[in-house]
């Protein structure tokens, strides 16, 4: 199955992951629960190899390619919360 396909099946499921990790913001370096909800999704998506701990509480998922070692994609994204309060109204 194309992966847009399966992106927009798993649309509402990917959104309460969101809500889920909102309503339990971590600061900082103390992203202990964060870190391990996106270890244990990576693990489930299959990457053929997780790494954690980087830099504390960072996580890596590597994925190899079919025709071995070339180009690669590197993605990134913060994990802490900022410490503020919302007031957009915004889920």
């Amino acid at each position: 199955m194309p992966v847009l396909n399966r992106a927009i099946e798993m649309q509402a499921e990917i959104a309460a992951w969101r809500r889920k990790l909102h309503q339990n913001p971590e600061l900082l370096y103390d992203v202990h629960e964060t870190a391990k909800f996106v270890e244990e999704k990576l693990k489930s998506f299959g990457c053929d190899q997780v790494e954690t701990g980087i830099g504390r509480t960072g996580v890596v998922g590597i994925i190899k390619g079919r025709h071995g070692d070339g180009h690669a994609i590197g993605l990134r994204a913060d994990m802490d919360a900022l410490p503020i309060t919302e007031t957009s109204g915004a889920e």
